[in-house]
């Protein structure tokens, strides 16, 4: 029973182990080199940032969201 613990242990570690290296390896440090060809557009502002990254998904969801209750409720006012 306990060299099913240690193996389980042992293995939880390697992964671990594996995951940190993989993320330090590809780490944004890298990303300082310029590749040839590489153009780099300008920067987004935080209000864009904002909109891009959080506006528009919440949009979309209550938009998804809303055309799904509508339909639902067409569909049980028919049945009832």
């Amino acid at each position: 029973m306990d060299k099913k613990l240690n193996k389980k242990v042992m293995r939880a570690g390697v992964v671990t182990t594996g995951t940190a290296l993989m993320l330090l390896i590809s780490s944004p440090a890298f990303a300082l080199t310029r590749d040839d060809g590489d153009d780099p557009g300008s920067g987004l502002s935080v209000l864009q940032t904002l909109g891009l990254f959080v506006a528009i998904p919440l949009a979309l969801f209550g938009i998804i969201a809303g055309l799904v209750i509508v339909t639902d409720k067409s569909r049980k006012q028919q049945q009832g």
